[in-house]
């Protein structure tokens, strides 16, 4: 086929555009991949107007609800701690029926908040020093699980003493090994221990007693309560060396 020199001349013309280089002085072309990040995203918010104005909005109610709630928190904190105070009042001065009202009323108005749950440990001490174990248990049964863990330990031993004053060992054993668990000085996880293998041994349940006991001796010979884990672990293996 015959082809023209002129087609021929027109394809380098094209070639020749493609290739060429940016004369001196002359700036080169923006790419947009070239612009400033902020450059960008500004076009792109004037390129979205409504969509950026309910972002904005959104982020801005969110902003005033947390310090709303931050607020409201300390707030609730403040109210329930001075109520606490009061409760603690009536506790020291021997007026258990009041102390009771109002820490179970601290307990239930100001939930979540430390002052609460410091409450309800005293609830559970005033419901024990009034005879009535069975309701410091129910007190302290969900309680103790969810507890902070400043609180646990001692949500733990204190369910383990409602438990036991009801005769429920097994459940008073069971806590009180929880209370060391959750202890955090190695004088009060020897001491829940400690009575983790009374309870046991009152229960009848002797290995578990003897395990309570060895771990006293082994994770915490520092303590004071080796000496009688020591003379407790050799009346129930008849003097026989445990491992």
């Amino acid at each position: 086929m015959f082809e023209s020199p002129q087609g021929h001349w027109t394809l380098d013309i094209l070639k020749d555009m493609a290739t060429q280089t940016v004369a001196p002085g002359v700036s080169a072309p923006i790419r947009s991949t070239d612009r400033p990040f902020s450059d960008r995203a500004l076009d792109w918010i004037k390129a979205h107007r409504q969509l950026s104005l309910w972002v904005g909005t959104a982020l801005v109610i969110a902003a005033v609800l947390f310090v709303w709630t931050l607020s409201t928190r300390r707030r609730s904190e403040e109210i329930a701690s001075r109520e606490l105070q009061g409760a603690r009042f009536a506790f020291e001065n021997q007026n258990l029926p009041l102390a009771a009202s109002e820490l179970a009323r601290v307990v239930e108005n100001y939930s979540g908040t430390n002052a609460a749950e410091e409450g309800r440990l005293l609830l559970a001490n005033v419901r024990m020093l009034q005879g009535q174990p069975q309701q410091a248990v129910e007190v302290l049964r969900d309680f103790a699980p969810s507890s902070g863990r400043a609180f646990r330990s001692q949500a733990y031993g204190l369910l383990g003493a409602a438990y036991e004053t009801t005769g429920r060992v097994r459940e008073a054993a069971e806590a009180y090994e929880n209370a060391s668990a959750a202890g955090r000085l190695d004088f009060q996880k020897a001491q829940m221990l400690s009575e983790a293998g009374r309870a046991w041994t009152v229960a009848g349940d002797t290995a578990k007693a003897i395990a309570a006991y060895q771990r006293i001796v082994k994770d915490f010979p520092k303590e004071g309560m080796v000496t009688e884990a020591k003379v407790r672990l050799g009346e129930l293996t008849k003097g026989t060396p445990s491992s």
